[in-house]
């Protein structure tokens, strides 16, 4: 198995800082032990321009066979030839994979002890792997790899240059290149995705496999767009372990968008007291924002639309004034979180009949969210696209007409007060929009205008003297009988 590692280098960052960033050094050539051969690390050039790291792991297919026990790929114990005679030490897999992984722990940490700044560095990178094996061919190589901001060159192998009526097989010769990523995120993206393109593991899988799918798949993973098959094969279709994942995926997806860390979303025990104060989390804040403002409003049956993992539905349960409690998300992911947040299917009998979870999309009008109380879109609006907003208005205020609508959303005027967020970007990759305070307002009056309704609004968080507060929400309140004749004289 043999891969290649090159990149490019200026005056002031020369090529060969990849030495520094693999920890190893491009004048000599370094042997690794691994379970199932030896790794080599060589450099067939490296000078100021131009600099090539390569892989080559040579398989020892005795030491696979008896660490495999006659299992795995090409598999039953009896297929004694088929153990030995194999493309494994051929063609790229999972045990180039975990030879990445053991002979560039560091790299793929990103840990530079002698240059600490050149991890966070993006540079051009060509990675090149003569053999690969694709199951799905040229289109899910690129899928995969175009995604996280590769251009992608992947030729099929043929069968046998003096058959050529045979056809090609089912391997690629792969090139990747790339101006914008780190060499950790590209060594990353390869040990997730060698393995799931070859679509077999050499080695069993067990459930702290988990654990490193989603350690190497942090930042990228939760949404990429073949999430669910990277997960699947990676996991070599175990269900069980499968279903973990995308859990666990969903909740970095759930708390991106709830602003807030997994810990929290994902830890129905309150921590314990610590005798530094912390400060309130803003997704505390607006859960109490909103149940202060139903309580005000005297509402007993409310719906969540866009409940997602069901934090709000679970404070709600926590008061005896609100006998009614309806989440409605999408996302069948978000809703199964949901209940086993809740544990809906250990709860009394009692308490059962104050909730349910139900799928819907609120572009459609939904006969069940008639008759309720109060409605809540708490940090929704800004995950629609900008001409689907009429649709929700319709469902909500003119279809299903609560008496009192809460709507919050984030206040991008307060962007600039996040260290940590860029100049110019929104909270969450998933937002197509953010509002300004003006902007928000002028959308409500409308919508009040539009569906009899009045609106007030109320600052979540820090109110801010220059900016405003990181969260707006507006309070709708339907008209009365009265006052709708009034206005229209």
């Amino acid at each position: 198995m043999f891969l290649t590692i090159t990149t490019t280098g200026t005056p002031d960052r020369p090529a060969t800082d990849l030495g520094y960033l693999l920890h190893k050094h491009p004048g000599k050539s370094q042997a690794f032990s691994t379970s199932y051969g030896t790794a080599h690390v060589l450099y067939p050039e490296a000078d100021a321009d131009r600099c090539t790291a390569a892989l080559l792991l040579e398989v020892d297919a005795v030491a696979l066979v008896r660490r495999g026990k006659g299992k795995g790929r090409g598999g039953a114990p009896d297929a004694a030839l088929a153990q030995y005679v194999n493309d494994r030490p051929y063609a790229a897999s999972s045990l180039l994979a975990v030879a990445l992984s053991g002979v560039f722990s560091s790299a793929m940490r990103a840990v530079c002890a002698a240059k600490p700044e050149l991890p966070a560095h993006a540079r051009p990178l060509r990675i090149e792997v003569p053999v690969l094996p694709a199951r799905g061919g040229p289109g899910l190589v690129r899928a995969l790899f175009e995604p996280l901001g590769w251009t992608v060159t992947a030729d099929p192998v043929v069968l046998d240059s003096a058959f050529p009526e045979w056809g090609d097989s089912r391997y690629v010769r792969l090139v990747l290149e790339s101006q914008t990523l780190t060499l950790a995120e590209a060594l990353r993206h390869l040990y997730v995705l060698l393995p799931v393109l070859d679509d077999a593991k050499h080695y069993w899988v067990s459930p702290d496999e988990v654990d490193k799918l989603l350690r190497a798949g942090e930042g990228w993973l939760s949404e990429h767009p073949e999430q669910r098959l990277i997960t699947s094969r990676y996991l070599s279709r175990r269900w069980s372990l499968t279903r973990q994942a995308m859990e666990r995926l969903e909740l970095v997806r759930l708390a991106e968008t709830d602003d807030s860390a997994v810990e929290d979303i994902d830890n129905a025990v309150e921590a314990e007291a610590e005798t530094e104060e912390k400060p309130t989390p803003l997704a505390v804040q607006r859960r109490d924002a909103i149940i202060g403002a139903l309580r005000a409003a005297g509402a007993a049956r409310v719906l969540d639309l866009g409940c997602g993992q069901g934090q709000l539905v679970q404070a709600l349960l926590k008061d005896p004034k609100f006998t009614e409690i309806v989440g409605v998300d999408v996302s069948m992911r978000a809703l199964t979180i949901a209940a086993r947040r809740l544990k809906l299917d250990r709860m009394g009998e009692r308490q059962a009949s104050r909730v349910r979870l139900v799928q819907g999309s609120l572009a459609y009008t939904d006969t069940r969210l008639k008759g309720y109380d109060a409605a809540v879109l708490s940090e929704v609006i800004e995950h629609l696209d900008l001409p689907r907003l009429p649709a929700l208005e319709y469902t909500v205020f003119g279809a299903a007409r609560p008496r009192t609508v809460l709507v919050t959303t984030p206040n991008v005027e307060y962007n600039v007060r996040w260290e940590s967020l860029p100049a110019g970007h929104v909270r969450h990759g998933d937002h197509r929009f953010e509002w300004t305070r003006e902007e928000f307002r002028a959308w409500a009056a409308a919508v009040a205008e539009r569906h009899g309704y009045t609106v007030e609004f109320v600052p979540v968080g820090p109110d801010d003297p220059e900016v405003g507060p990181p969260t707006q929400m507006a309070v709708f309140t339907a008209g009365t009988p009265h006052e709708k004749e009034a206005k229209a004289a």
